[in-house]
């Protein structure tokens, strides 16, 4: 493999936390994992309106974008190499009920869940959800994570 068949992704990412669960969705039925929402960057588009239009084209919703909370870095199969901007959410109770919005996108979510801090389900990536079972998920700091090699 070459230089040329590696590729780089920008992704960002939405924490959206309502009465103390945090909002996961499972993009295709084989996954083995849950993420938090969001998505591609597209050419020429700035991270915050990439997550505005991810949003709600997925949900229906129009998010309303806090804080920079995490930057992910990581490698998937060797190939790909991921950039992830995780940004709080402040609009949480306007996702609580998504089934009569208008979507666009909707087919990209196989499943969506609200989870508890106790809940033990497979979440990328492992150190946000580490952060929101310890309850320190919400910072003033933005924090840094740096995965080698994930094979999804």
């Amino acid at each position: 493999m070459n230089l040329f068949d590696k590729q780089f992704k920008i992704r960002a990412r939405a924490i959206i936390i309502y009465n103390g669960k945090l909002l996961v969705v499972k993009h295709r039925k084989d996954d083995s994992f849950f993420a938090l929402p969001g998505g591609h960057l597209e050419w020429g588009e700035d991270i915050k309106t990439c997550l505005s239009r991810e949003i709600l084209e997925e949900f229906g919703v129009n998010p309303e974008i806090g804080r920079l909370l995490y930057i992910h870095t990581f490698i998937e199969k060797e190939i790909k190499q991921s950039v992830e901007f995780f940004f709080e959410v402040t609009n949480s109770s306007d996702f609580l009920d998504t089934q009569k919005l208008e979507k666009s996108h909707a087919f990209e979510i196989f499943e969506m869940r609200w989870i508890s801090q106790n809940e033990d389900i497979n979440i990328l990536p492992k150190d946000v959800v580490q952060d929101f079972k310890n309850g320190r998920i919400l910072s003033d700091e933005v924090r840094y994570i740096n995965d080698l090699i994930i094979n999804k």
